[in-house]
């Protein structure tokens, strides 16, 4: 997901700083657009899928292996995977029927709703909504689902009785939960509100935070809980401090 999320954008904005090319067809920026927005729907099911995941580990320990079962996880990545490709069709369509009088010069480091949607000269009011009440319904649903599984865990590990059995408990799924409100408190401020709200520098700096920064932290995230991870970290930091004991 974080290489084909960061390869929609990250290539072409290089390829700009290094060759000073900034053209990019009528084509070519529907494409990314679409392939963007799909991989951005499609983060936001997997998250809710990993988010149950989650609660059956955590709220269902016993029955987990007969609940979650290859088939189970199998379908439910599929189906974020589809969900995400369709989520962004209709949008696209509506934007790719605008009309556009020029200078087309797109104020951003990519092909995005919000900068496409200022650059037609044509009615943007029905396109604006749709795409408005269309990722809010995405973003919506899925972070209230992931909200009601992190209640249930919570409620669930502050029920264990020994401290080391929270601890465990709370280790298991605090590397999804970071990416979780790091992802959502990005996107949020996005697209859950009028296009029209934001000025584009800004949104410019929030794109910039789920497009390039997030990507590359969440391998890392994830790897928090990985031993191997944890050695390297510790041998790393001690190298450090003993450089600094030397001067």
């Amino acid at each position: 997901m974080e290489i084909w999320y960061t390869s929609v954008i990250v290539p072409k904005m290089l390829s700009t700083f290094v060759t000073n090319n900034r053209a990019i067809s009528f084509k070519n920026c529907m494409i990314q657009l679409y392939l963007f927005s799909s991989l951005g729907a499609s983060e936001c099911y997997l998250l809710t899928a990993m988010a149950y995941d989650r609660y059956l580990a955590i709220c269902n320990p016993l029955h987990y292996s007969s609940k979650m079962t290859n088939t189970t996880s199998h379908h439910l990545a599929s189906g974020a995977w589809v969900g995400g490709f369709l989520s962004p069709i209709l949008p696209v369509v509506l934007i790719s029927k605008l009309v556009f009088c020029g200078p087309n010069q797109v104020n951003y480091f990519y092909c995005d709703a919000q900068p496409l949607l200022k650059l037609s000269c044509s009615s943007t009011q029905f396109t604006e909504t749709a795409i408005s009440v269309l990722a809010t319904g995405l973003i919506f649903s899925s972070f209230v689902l992931t909200v009601l599984s992190y209640i249930f865990i919570i409620s669930t590990i502050l029920r264990i009785p020994s401290a080391i059995g929270r601890k465990k408990a709370f280790s298991t799924c605090a590397s999804h939960l970071t990416v979780v409100m790091i992802y959502y408190g990005t996107i949020t401020a996005m697209y859950m509100q009028p296009m029209s709200r934001f000025s584009l520098d800004i949104n410019k700096v929030l794109s910039l935070l789920y497009t390039v920064v997030t990507p590359m932290l969440n391998p890392i995230i994830y790897s928090l809980r990985n031993k191997e991870m944890k050695d390297s970290v510790t041998k790393f930091f001690k190298r450090i401090n003993k450089g600094k004991d030397f001067e």
